[in-house]
């Protein structure tokens, strides 16, 4: 059977079944709805998962993930449900708080599993619930910004909304607005002061403005574009571009404008070396989760993180509060997910990066009150500057323009310690040992082979031979 069946030729099936869990819902028939729901999440999440694997097409990817999205809603109502139908056989003395039998009239007992309901699950039905009853709307705002972000739709990332949810400040729907929520301005705030850009910026993924007003407020001017047209414009009324950052490219050659943004982390990989490919930013900042200093198995996040990697990453020590709404003065909770802004700068040889990565250690509430670099200077400066005594700094790039043979230079002496002995030696295999670009792989072989240890030039392979080695050779 094909595998991809649940989100394509039989994907009407399966909407069926969660319109019926969704029509049981409504009639007052939970454990039904509760029956549908779950089998539908299940096989809309494994057949979100197979298609991610066999990468199909983002059609078929956000199809399953729509199905499973709309299942967990409708699940999570279930459970709702399911906990008020408990506190209040509790309150009425027909369900037993945990205490001695007794505490239940016998001929009204009944238990958990009889409602179908753990107490593991219990407690998290009555988390979400509390959320919802918060917050009205809470479950839908819910898993509509994890779809929006690129990410799957999970128990798992509503059960940690609604535990972070708890105990914050009940809104009324005048007060709830448009549901708007954006962008922590906390990390704007910790990135102007410690980054500047060239005058002109690209926020190709404007969104509603949380990253193009601070940019704005500190002097700079900025070009916008979305995938989504929101009717967002800059302060000289200038109207977003809409289309898809994939596709776009940009104007001219040699180095383009410098990028800010948060780039949605569903395609990130695609996105970033789509940037530093098509647009060749002179210094782009990137908004990213920590994870995206893991992964091998991805060519994008590769030439991203190995091939081009960035100069620094600032590193929030405090994690970033989360996207409440607009407008929102009540207790900030913290996100589940540990972020920093990773830098690239291009170099003098169209490179990015250096050999090692600077990771810096920044706490956002240290800087609420710092002011932001000027624009169009460019360069960086230390946290410490920042936050110091000292106001009037001249700061400048940290990372070198260096050349590649600059590099060669660096590394040369381990290199000869590595390929003294052996019969061959590859471009590739210099480079994975040593952590170097492919660039400086290929120039310290050709450094090897000047000083005659290997023979040029390679065979079919690729491999260089030591001589009198190849001759040897099977």
């Amino acid at each position: 059977m094909n595998a991809l069946a649940p989100i394509s030729a039989d994907s009407s099936e399966l909407v069926a079944t969660i319109e019926r869990a969704r029509t049981a819902l409504s009639a007052g028939d939970v454990e039904a709805a509760l029956l549908l729901s779950s089998g539908a999440y299940e096989q809309a999440k494994a057949a979100g998962a197979y298609a991610e694997k066999v990468k199909a097409s983002r059609e078929l990817i956000d199809k399953a993930r729509r199905m499973q999205a709309d299942a967990l809603k409708i699940e999570s109502l279930c459970y709702v449900a399911m906990a008020d139908a408990v506190d209040e056989a509790q309150v009425n003395g027909k369900l037993s708080r945990g205490g001695r039998q007794k505490t239940v009239h016998d001929e009204d007992r009944f238990t958990l599993e009889e409602v179908g309901i753990d107490k593991r699950r219990l407690h998290e039905a009555r988390s979400i619930r509390n959320a919802e009853r918060a917050e009205p709307g809470f479950i839908e705002r819910v898993v509509e910004a994890r779809l929006d972000e690129g990410l799957e739709p999970s128990r798992a990332g509503l059960k940690r909304a609604a535990g972070h949810a708890i105990g914050t400040k009940t809104a009324t729907k005048d007060e709830r607005g448009d549901d708007l929520y954006e962008t922590p301005v906390e990390a704007m705030r910790t990135l102007l002061a410690l980054e500047s850009f060239s005058g002109t910026v690209l926020e190709p993924s404007v969104g509603k403005g949380a990253i193009l007003r601070p940019l704005e407020a500190a002097g700079y001017d900025v070009r916008i574009s979305d995938l989504v047209d929101r009717g967002i414009a800059t302060q000289f009324g200038e109207l977003q571009r809409v289309g898809d950052f994939l596709t776009l490219r940009t104007e001219g050659e040699g180095v383009g404008a410098d990028i800010v943004t948060n780039p949605p982390y569903g395609i990130a990989n695609a996105y970033i070396a789509h940037a530093l490919k098509a647009f060749r930013p002179g210094k782009m900042a990137l908004l990213l989760n920590l994870n995206f200093f893991a992964g091998f198995d991805d060519p994008d996040r590769c030439y991203v993180m190995d091939e081009n990697p960035p100069s620094r990453v600032y590193v929030f020590t405090r994690r970033l509060p989360m996207m409440h709404r607009d407008g929102w003065e009540g207790k900030k909770a913290s996100s589940q997910m540990n972020t920093g802004w990773f830098i690239w700068e291009r170099n003098g040889d169209g490179s990015y990066g250096s050999e090692e990565t600077r990771v810096i250690r920044v706490d956002w509430a240290r800087f609420a009150d710092a002011p932001a670099l000027l624009p169009g200077a460019g360069g960086n400066v230390s946290p410490a500057v920042v936050m110091g005594p000292v106001v009037d700094v001249e700061f400048a790039r940290e990372t070198p323009r260096r050349t590649v043979e600059e590099r060669v230079a660096d590394r040369l002496d381990e290199a000869v310690a590595y390929a003294t002995g052996l019969k061959f030696i590859t471009a590739g295999e210099l480079r994975r040992l040593l952590g170097v670009r492919p660039s400086t792989g290929d120039a310290l072989v050709a450094a090897l082979v000047e000083r005659g240890m290997f023979l040029g030039p390679s065979d079919e392979q690729g491999r260089f031979w030591a001589p009198g080695m190849r001759e040897e050779a099977p």
